[in-house]
């Protein structure tokens, strides 16, 4: 069962039941899912478990007092409690919480959101935020403009059905459909006209232009001095949203100049920004602006840094201490149609894999500001560190590392010792305890030192070590144990795709614990090598892509016949 997150938060039981209840909290943590995306509240299971107590029963009453005491207490707020029971025959209450087109709030007046794990509250001026971009929501699927479903731009319209068909990230019911059908599944038609989503990614360049608010984007390039020496502006509304990323990386003719690092009697070319990062911050650009606010989104180049600036504030619930971790969409069906057409990361993955490339090269990470009415995210144009970015590569081909383990350690490896709060703050995390992901197995490893205790706890790479790549050996017991588990469950998927967890753990040894075969289906999961569908026990797993099988040399000999 998957962690507390965004969309998803555990209750004890006795939130709901006798002298115990706290109604209250509970409608805050309604009022704070249906300001956000929706979710799930799963009451009868205790915080850090993954199943109710096996003999746990859920009164038959409780749904119905539920909903009422909840409708009570909240506006705007819809919701749908079931009893589920658990593998372990436990019961427990799964509460569905729909997203709410309009500003959910608690009868007496108090506004919350939910924020990564948490509810949080609402207030003044963020108020009318909320409000006005609750208001906001519905301009992808207005049609005001009356243009016609055939007025389409027959290139964008080809383009977009083939990018469709052939993305990876797309059911095979959906690829089936006719291009009308995809017009509507994507909310880029609605009757006989197109949407402002619609205009916006397919529609004539006149089309486009009448929005008012379709995307500008301006580059200026400036020397030492401050002195403009180089623009170039898009701003004739012949490109979508989704040809404009192309187009500027294409036409910038700075983004082809790179470093030259040497690599003993070689030297190899590293770009001065990576395609990944310039893409990545240009997408999310473009997806998350608002879209009822006029504004041109601008590439200021400096000798030593690139500044990207968006219009608008950041999603409310976004802040540039949170943005690593948070995850708001502001535009939703634009997300949805550039995450299926692989133009952009999973939600909340963008970011993550922005600091994954840029700290694996021994850079900087981004720096996120916000302002009144525009955010800026500032890029430093420094040579990558031949250390760090040969200790990185040589870590990831000796252990299977994360890539919020690749993260730390490109912190790590650019600084002399940090302790446990200095990093916790530079993840953005709150606790730090919350570091114990990632950094156990690189403790484990070798790979991070450690002294102190607490939050006096001080982390560091050796520096004879970043120096040397002489890591520690890896042929212990508990290490091929892993990997030989890891190759079972990527062959059996290989023959058995879509299976259920107790369909694979029959297959592969009965024998093999339970939790250790659940923590490596979680990481192969976490990794983008196994996909998993559906929920509870409709949940199947199968791998990612052509799933092709690793660790295939070291694995052989104890592959299970």
């Amino acid at each position: 069962m998957s962690l507390e997150g965004q969309q998803l938060d555990r209750k004890s039981l006795r939130a709901v039941s006798g002298k115990t209840a706290d109604w209250p909290e509970l409608a805050k943590d309604c009022v704070a899912f249906a300001n956000a995306l929706g979710g799930r509240l799963l009451i009868g299971i205790e915080d850090g478990e993954g199943m109710p107590p096996p003999a746990q029963r859920i009164p038959v009453e409780l749904p119905d007092t539920l909903r009422r005491r909840i409708g009570e207490l909240t506006v705007n707020v819809v919701l749908w409690p079931v009893v589920v029971t658990a593998d372990n025959g436990g019961e427990y209450l799964e509460v569905g919480i729909a997203r709410s087109p309009n500003v959910a709030s608690t009868a007496d007046g108090r506004f919350f959101l939910r924020i990564a794990d948490a509810s949080r509250p609402v207030l003044g001026d963020e108020v009318m935020r909320l409000a006005s971009e609750r208001s906001a929501l519905p301009w992808e699927t207005l049609a005001t403009l009356e243009v016609p479903r055939s007025q389409v731009d027959a290139a964008k319209l080809a383009g977009f059905l083939a990018g469709i068909r052939a993305s990876d990230r797309v059911k095979a019911s959906v690829k089936e459909k006719s291009a009308d059908e995809l017009l509507e599944h994507y909310q880029l038609a609605r009757g006989e006209w197109l949407t402002h989503l619609g205009v916006l990614c397919l529609g004539l360049a006149a089309d486009r232009a009448r929005l008012g608010v379709a995307p500008v984007i301006q580059f200026i390039k400036r020397d030492a001095q401050e002195n403009k020496v180089n623009k170039l502006t898009w701003d004739d509304y012949t490109l979508s949203p989704m040809e404009l990323v192309d187009a500027v990386w294409r036409d910038v003719p700075d983004f082809r100049e790179f470093y030259e690092v040497a690599d003993g009697l070689f030297r190899t070319q590293v770009p001065a920004f990576d395609e990944r990062v310039i893409r990545e911050l240009l997408i999310n650009a473009l997806v998350h602006r608002p879209y009822t606010q006029r504004g041109d989104i601008y590439l200021n180049l400096h000798p030593d840094r690139l500044e990207i600036v968006n219009p608008g504030p950041l999603p409310l619930g976004v802040t540039p201490d949170n943005v690593l971790h948070a995850s708001v969409r502001r535009n939703e069906h634009l997300a949805r149609l550039c995450h299926d057409l692989k133009l952009m990361e999973r939600e909340g993955s963008g970011f993550d894999a922005i600091y994954d490339v840029l700290l694996s090269q021994g850079r900087p990470a981004p720096k996120v500001e916000e302002g009144a009415d525009w955010v800026r995210v500032t890029l430093q144009r420094t040579a990558p560190d031949r250390q760090v970015l040969r200790f990185i590569a040589q870590a990831g081909e000796t252990y299977p590392v994360t890539q919020r383990e690749r993260i730390a350690l490109g912190l790590l490896a650019q600084h002399e010792a940090l302790t446990a709060r200095e990093l916790a703050g530079l993840l953005e995390l709150s606790q730090t305890d919350a570091l114990r992901p990632w950094l156990d197995r690189l403790c484990e490893w070798g790979l991070v030192g450690q002294s102190g205790r607490t939050q006096a706890t001080r982390y560091f790479v050796k520096p004879e070590l970043l120096r040397s790549l002489a890591f520690p050996a890896v042929t212990t017991l508990k290490r091929i144990e892993g990997h030989r588990l890891r190759a079972l469950v990527e062959e059996d998927l290989s023959r058995y795709p879509g299976s259920a967890f107790r369909e694979i753990h029959a297959r592969i040894g009965s024998e093999i614990p339970q939790r250790s075969l659940r923590t490596m289906l979680k990481q192969l999961v976490d990794e983008r090598i196994v996909e998993k569908t559906g929920v509870l026990k409709g949940t199947r797993y199968s791998l990612a892509g052509a799933g092709l099988l690793t660790l295939n040399t070291l694995n052989a000999p104890y592959r299970r016949q």
